[in-house]
């Protein structure tokens, strides 16, 4: 059975006046045993992102599970004046009483004193707590901890949880409640910009609704496909994906609901005009979502979990939204009627009724060459024959635009500090900045190293002698292994720290004998080679996205040239993003660099979603070209696809904003990022660009293809 017979018989089924109320039928049950028999999981609170197995930090992580400090973290409390004074007698006794309290929810009692800085502004507790039961309820731990230490201070002194437990308390937080706030904001745009675009009090209804069942249905299927497989799927990934369904689903319904308001001005047959938008637009539809879901899994083989996570969770997802949109909606739509489109009720012109009466729906998309008239003498339609007129200006005043926004490039960073992840001021960044002006900035990271007994002293030499390293100290031993905690003099998490962890692997190295066996672990060690993981998994992936887009394109549009040419503008899109972001980040919202997994996710949505774009317009060009050629089929094209393309890009970037609502730096970016791309690329790049290139190479466009039917 080939490509068409499948899409025309699919068109049958889902817009037949007997079968449509079956399909609908067919789908809410298979819908109600999902969600009743799949497994219930749950998400993880806390973002995880597991190291390949050769990274030295994920090596001493393995190794420290084995020793017995492995079974606790610790919380820090940190005490300061609200006006940021000297503390005072009375400051200190409370604080030492606060001490006594404190030791009592610790494992090591003994081990919890105050230590009050050098210039004597803040003092810090450090609470040693068992792992197990800050793991099974990090929320109870730090009120627990913030409770004891606050109780009964001076009113002009407070305390701020910090350390391990602090951030992720706070962390966790930021997701506390996040698929409800995300899901409730996304409905909400998405409902006003259905509104706008359809014109209509009633018509949104309907593909919202068959689009939110989409995005429930996938967060269950992949909930229980990850548990099954032993994939976890934290918080984050859930907020990406609900995003990424409700915004591609949404997308592909506008498409769809376009081409059934054009049909429906040519027949008084609402099954066959659906009938006939599923045959034209389903193609589309399916190749789209395609290319979004093959680009999505190619994370599976990036080194980072968290990666994975996300490549598997959405490449489901989309999957799931491309069914809905082209069985379950066409089916909804066609049993409501044209009346759903009320009060701008699509008619048939009376010029066209009696044809209309008689001609069946076009069994090949490809020989469907009608288009209404508005659509020729309308907006987009005007603006391709300006375009045509002087298609090399504006390639190159486009271009020059988009390298322009590109020059914010020069200040691109990666990797952010412990404190600059989060946005606002929540107590375990307060108490940070705290410790980094009145102690040692390094001392509530933890950086470990793990070499042979026999080396240990040395091991102790070499890192005590290398620049960025405050103290070493041997802690403890276990099978032939010896532990030494460093304190680092860098923040947690910067650019400093993470030249300290290179430098102290490079000595370690270079010593030779059985000190060059040490390993560098800890949570710097762990930033710095998630970095490092994240830069490798960007290099792996974008080129095999870039082939798979490719291929599909390739196989869609029977073309080699257009192809080379539509990802050549889907990457102008990615860099004139990307930089303009990045000059706004560094200049307008103070982020200081980007999150180690932004670039790539901005790189596989801001490809696999442009794709899509680029995919509605050249498919209906290549339809028109075969009755009315390359020049004059692009303009048709870009008349005919010009409003609802428009209205689906906005829509997206809306969609993708939303991520914004959550106080997490790496969303945040993320969010802006997609935005801003996917306006340049659906308001500039598909609307002037790609038309230009079209009309500059003229038929070489399509090559090798060729038409199948006169001029």
């Amino acid at each position: 059975m080939t490509k068409g017979t499948i899409i025309r018989t699919l068109a049958r089924l889902v817009s037949s006046r007997r079968t449509s109320w079956f399909v609908l039928g067919i789908t809410a049950a298979v819908v109600v045993l999902l969600f009743a028999l799949l497994p219930k999981g749950g998400s993880s609170a806390f973002p995880t992102s597991t190291l390949p197995s050769s990274a030295q930090s994920a090596q001493v992580t393995t190794l420290l599970e084995k020793f017995p400090s492995s079974q606790t973290t610790v919380g820090i409390l940190v005490f300061e004046r609200n006006d940021g004074a000297r503390l005072d007698a009375a400051d200190t006794s409370a604080i030492a009483t606060r001490a006594t309290a404190l030791a009592k929810l610790s494992t090591t009692p003994q081990a919890v004193k105050p230590q009050v800085s050098d210039d004597g502004t803040a003092a810090l507790v450090a609470v040693p707590l068992a792992s197990a039961t800050v793991s099974a309820d990090t929320e109870a731990a730090a009120k627990g901890l913030r409770g004891a230490a606050s109780e009964g201070l001076p009113s002009d002194l407070h305390a701020l949880l910090t350390g391990p437990v602090g951030f992720q308390a706070d962390v966790s937080n930021a997701f506390a409640g996040a698929d409800f706030r995300l899901l409730l904001v996304t409905v909400i745009v998405v409902a006003a910009l259905l509104i706008i675009t359809y014109r209509s009090p009633v018509l949104w209804i309907v593909p919202l609704a068959v689009v939110g069942v989409a995005d429930g249905l996938s967060r269950f299927v992949v909930t229980a496909l990850a548990d099954a497989v032993g994939i976890t799927v934290d918080a984050s990934i859930s907020g990406i994906l609900s995003v990424l369904v409700f915004g591609a689903g949404t997308n592909y319904a506008l498409l769809l609901v376009a081409r059934y308001r054009e049909e429906l001005t040519r027949t008084d047959d609402r099954f066959r005009a659906m009938r006939t938008a599923v045959t034209s637009a389903g193609p589309a539809i399916a190749a789209s979502g395609g290319t979004v879901a093959l680009s999505l899994l190619t994370l599976l083989l990036a080194s980072l979990s968290s990666n994975r996570a996300l490549g598997f969770a959405c490449a489901i997802g989309v999957v799931i939204a491309v069914l809905f949109a082209v069985i379950a909606l066409p089916s909804a739509l066609a049993v409501c009627g044209r009346r759903l489109f009320w009060p701008f009720v699509p008619r048939v012109a009376a010029s066209d009724e009696a044809a209309a009466t008689h001609t069946e729906a076009p069994a090949d998309p490809a020989r469907d060459h009608t288009v209404v008239d508005h659509d020729r003498d309308g907006f987009w339609a005007r603006l391709g024959r300006r375009v045509a007129r002087r298609p090399g200006r504006v390639t190159v005043a486009s271009v020059v635009g988009l390298g322009i926004l590109a020059l914010g490039l020069g200040g691109y960073s990666v990797g952010l500090s412990q404190t600059a992840q989060l946005l606002g001021t929540p107590d375990s960044v307060v108490a940070q900045n705290v410790i980094d002006r009145s102690f040692s900035a390094g001392l509530t990271s933890r950086t470990t190293v793990l070499t042979p007994d026999a080396a240990a002293d040395r091991a102790v030499a070499e890192a005590t002698a290398t620049a960025g390293v405050e103290t070493a100290s041997i802690t403890e031993k276990h099978a032939g292994l010896t532990r030494i905690d460093l304190t680092l003099t860098a923040e947690p998490q910067s650019d400093a720290a993470f030249a300290t962890v290179e430098r102290l692997r490079s000595e370690f190295a270079d010593a030779g004998g059985t000190v060059a066996e040490s390993l560098v672990g800890g949570s710097d060690a762990t930033a710095l080679d998630t970095k490092q993981a994240a830069a490798h998994d960007l290099g792996l992936v974008a080129p095999i996205i870039l082939a798979i887009v490719f291929v599909v394109l390739g196989l869609l549009l029977r073309s080699l040239v257009a192809p080379v040419l539509l990802i050549a503008s889907v990457l102008a899109t990615f860099f004139a993003s990307l930089g303009a972001s990045t000059w706004a980040f560094t200049h307008l919202l103070g982020f200081p660099a980007l999150d180690t997994s932004v670039t790539l996710y901005a790189f596989l949505f801001l490809v696999a979603l442009g794709v899509d774009y680029n995919i509605f317009l050249t498919t209906r060009a290549r339809e028109e070209r075969q009755a009315h050629g390359t020049r004059e089929g692009m303009v048709r094209a870009l008349g005919s696809t010009g409003a609802v393309i428009t209205s689906a890009g906005i829509l997206l970037a809306a969609v993708f904003a939303v991520l914004g609502v959550l106080p997490v730096v790496a969303l945040t970016q993320v969010g802006i990022i997609v935005c801003l791309g996917v306006l340049i690329d659906t308001l500039v790049v598909r609307t002037l660009v790609v038309p230009a290139l079209v009309f500059l190479t003229g038929d070489r466009f399509w090559w090798p293809s060729r038409r199948s039917l006169a001029q």
